[in-house]
């Protein structure tokens, strides 16, 4: 008969038994900074708050209540805050977390490249609370049809870093970040968008594109969301020549590391995310891995 001292025995042996096995916290190299290049955060959509999109990347809200507790668990200094698609051109969410935090998070605020009206805005971009620069998303042919045209000279002379991902168009994004020197560009995604990565099966030859712009000083790199190119489990074996590719291009001044975490939620845990880079990837030496996982993002985008 199970008795109530022997169940007490037997759950607090398998108490023990849980705590010795299981998988020792997370812990990162005593003063490394890290800082996560994106992540997205939004709320549900309301009548009073409605979705700029109709489609999130998980079926529930990514809030800040969310987010905290997986960036502190993962000892992450600070993250890149990118308002979703779904959230237009507001940035009062986002903007939330910076004031609950401080110094926690930067904003890469989004604008639409079709109103070229808003280069208005644009000298005074960095003075929003948070603001460090832009994002900007190809998901049209704004490069081919030159509705794009008006932000690189603004975004140049006014000193705004701009984050962006096209559909299979760096080609064209090296060109401009020929003509405008002075002009910070950072790939997103090692320049993969996911549409390009399910609509092209030689999706790989992009990455050597991205990593021909390396010659450009006044570009660098995510290598960002790195669970969506593998078709492995972790570490994702089939994505570390790739990383290393442009590693190699770039030098790790030039890399910066992010989660992207909501685009692949249930493929990776967020401390996977980091330990693959701190971890399993044996070309980065300790001084690489600082500058990858957070000094030179920090840099980049002048983020005091």
């Amino acid at each position: 008969m199970l008795t109530r001292r022997k169940f007490l025995t037997g759950t607090t042996a398998a108490g023990l038994a849980l705590t010795t096995s299981a998988k020792p916290a997370f812990a990162k190299r005593q003063g490394r900074l890290i800082v996560d290049a994106q992540t997205h955060i939004w709320l549900a959509d309301a009548p009073e708050r409605p979705w700029f999109a109709k489609r999130a990347q998980l079926p529930q809200p990514f809030t800040i209540e969310r987010l905290i507790p997986i960036i502190d668990q993962a000892h992450v200094d600070r993250v890149v805050l990118i308002p979703p698609t779904l959230e237009g051109e507001r940035i009062d969410y986002v903007q939330q977390a910076v004031a609950q935090y401080p110094g926690r998070f930067g904003i890469m605020a989004r604008i639409a490249i079709d109103k070229p009206e808003r280069a208005e805005k644009l000298p005074q971009w960095r003075d929003q609370a948070g603001v460090l620069g832009l994002r900007l998303n190809f998901a049209f042919p704004w490069l081919t049809n030159g509705l794009a045209d008006w932000i690189w000279p603004v975004a140049e002379k006014c000193d705004i870093p701009i984050m962006f991902l096209t559909n299979g168009q760096d080609a064209l994004m090296a060109k401009i970040a020929e003509r405008y020197p002075g002009l910070t560009l950072i790939v997103d995604h090692m320049g993969i968008s996911s549409a390009f990565l399910h609509s092209t099966p030689n999706w790989q030859d992009e990455i050597k594109v991205v990593a021909g712009m390396a010659k450009y000083p006044n570009v660098s790199v995510k290598l960002s969301s790195i669970p969506l190119f593998s078709s492995q489990p972790y570490p994702w074996r089939d994505t570390i020549p790739h990383i290393h590719h442009l590693y190699d291009a770039f030098g790790p001044l030039r890399c910066h590391w992010g989660s992207d975490q909501t685009a692949t939620f249930a493929k990776a845990t967020y401390e996977q995310r980091i330990t693959q880079f701190t971890e399993e990837l044996p070309f980065l030496s300790e001084d690489d891995k600082d500058w990858i996982m957070g000094r030179s993002l920090q840099a980049r985008l002048r983020w005091p």
